[in-house]
């Protein structure tokens, strides 16, 4: 049996899973490693069927009382459980720079704001969705999004706190209980997640957390006919198997799986502005679903855009994201640190060139140097294929209609970037083929806009009612507006 809680940067937390309101250990243990300096941070409970098992049940049991409960009734725990997180804030930064290399300034100012408004937001909107009135001549249509039941939530390692609580605000709101699935490289903000739950107040069974393995735990759970829904963000591999077997149940599945984007520089676009937020592009370590990767540039202003790019890039600090002054850390896993070098080896053996970085960066083991390959075809594998690291292709364009065939030319569908002047830029946003671009910006989200993808990219969209479309029953009570009567005649 493993310790009862692992003590990581002054703060304690869990290794345990939460069932029923109850921290429960397993026998069956995976270590967790730092991604910083490969130290071993603790033991984790691995979840077994019978964890599985009795998570649901919790779910189950817990779901007749929360569901019955009006959104108003619900929004104080939400509310409570939201503060708890503020009040932990230090606690979620440094967990998440320890087990998934987040940077801590990131954490403070970006995260710990989010993953408490991605509650809040959620249990306020509720409120509006209530027993909505549709008119029409015949009758009136009460429009209502009822409770689906248990829903399983599955959350990846590159965002672990913002993306657990984006899913949970919107499934708890609409009167859901939930098990969250975390991911076995970063599982600790989530067992952070369920204290918080605790100390708020929330029953027993409406929140639960099994960890382990996607293989092992994640697949037990999503293969389970109990369950009410199941939303994923991962990989595409990952993403058709858990389709598959919840095909088999007939549950419905949200996927948002990442992409390929492309960050379009025009020939009239502002070359520093847009090579200034290229670098941020390399943030996380790359590891960003929603960034664009594929930089398409004006053939004109090739250079200048390539020389005002490194000029930032050159500036990125690279080091322990705990050290508030770091831009760049560590990948999170040393088969994630291979998959990168594999793909930079392969494209530079395929007749890439090396703009800057390529290698191994010196700080750590699993620190890569931000990376820029060009002279690439269309059909490469790295213009292709999803890298998740701090590794981005460039290439040149030289009209519009080009530029358009290029930025749709992959599977994916996510995100984009393009810059140019407004108008310009707007048009040729408007034809690239994906669930969200950016004209002259980057990363400006708002939680009543929806967020996903298209094609490889992902199935369905979350944000705003969005995401109650999705985790609730939307059912129409119609009441005529005229007296009724059965009749029997033939047309």
């Amino acid at each position: 049996m493993s310790q009862e809680t692992l003590s990581i940067a002054g703060f304690n937390v869990s290794p345990h899973h939460y069932i029923g309101g109850q921290r429960v250990a397993s026998g069956e243990l995976f270590d967790l490693h730092c991604p910083i300096d490969q130290s071993l941070l603790g033991r984790i409970s691995e979840g077994t069927p019978a964890h599985v098992d009795a998570a649901i049940l919790a779910a189950q049991a817990a779901y007749p009382a929360w569901s019955a409960l009006t959104a108003a009734e619900r929004k104080p725990y939400l509310d409570r459980f939201a503060a708890e997180i503020g009040k932990r804030a230090d606690a979620f930064c440094q967990l998440e720079s320890n087990d998934a290399g987040i940077l801590l300034s990131r954490m403070k100012h970006g995260v710990i704001p989010r993953a408490m408004l991605n509650i809040t937001w959620f249990a306020e909107h509720a409120l509006s969705l209530q027993d909505r009135p549709l008119e029409t001549e015949q009758a009136t249509h009460i429009v209502r999004h009822d409770p689906a039941g248990v829903v399983v939530i599955i959350t990846p390692w590159n965002s672990p706190l913002m993306l657990a609580t984006w899913k949970l605000g919107p499934a708890l709101a609409a009167g859901n209980t939930v098990i969250i699935k975390p991911p076995e490289w970063a599982p600790l903000t989530s067992s952070l997640l369920a204290d918080c739950a605790h100390a708020a107040g929330l029953p027993a069974g409406v929140l639960n957390i099994v960890q382990g393995s996607g293989a092992g735990t994640g697949a037990r759970l999503v293969s389970d006919p109990r369950l009410a829904r199941i939303s994923f963000t991962g990989s595409v591999p990952t993403a058709k198997w858990i389709a598959q077997a919840a095909g088999a149940n007939l549950v419905p599945c949200s996927l948002e799986l990442g992409g390929k984007s492309p960050f379009i520089v025009l020939e009239d676009a502002d070359i520093d502005n847009a090579a200034a937020t290229g670098a941020l592009m390399y943030r996380n370590a790359g590891q960003v679903c929603l960034a664009g990767t594929r930089f398409l540039v004006h053939s004109d202003i090739r250079d200048h855009f390539v020389a005002a790019m490194r000029a930032y890039v050159e500036k990125l600090n690279i080091g322990d994201p705990r050290d508030i002054a770091v831009e760049i850390g560590p990948i999170i896993h040393p088969r994630q640190v291979e998959r990168v070098k594999g793909f930079v080896e392969r494209a530079l053996a395929d007749g890439a060139e090396l703009l800057w970085g390529g290698k191994p960066h010196p700080f750590g083991a699993q620190y890569f140097e931000p990376t820029m390959l060009t002279n690439l075809r269309q059909d490469s594998e790295i213009v292709q294929n999803e890298v998740f690291g701090p590794v981005l292709t460039l290439q040149t364009f030289d009209s519009d209609a080009q530029a358009i065939a290029m930025a749709n030319g992959t599977d994916y569908g996510l995100g984009g970037v393009c810059y140019g002047e407004t108008a310009h830029a707007t048009a040729i946003a408007e034809q690239v083929r994906t669930g969200f671009i950016w004209v002259n910006s980057f990363g400006i989200r708002d939680l009543a806009a929806p967020f996903g993808g298209i094609k490889r990219s992902g199935i369905g969209r979350e944000g705003g009612d969005w995401s109650f479309e999705f985790f609730c029953d939307v059912k129409d009570v119609v009441l005529p507006k005229k007296p009724f009567r059965a009749s029997f005649s033939h047309r």
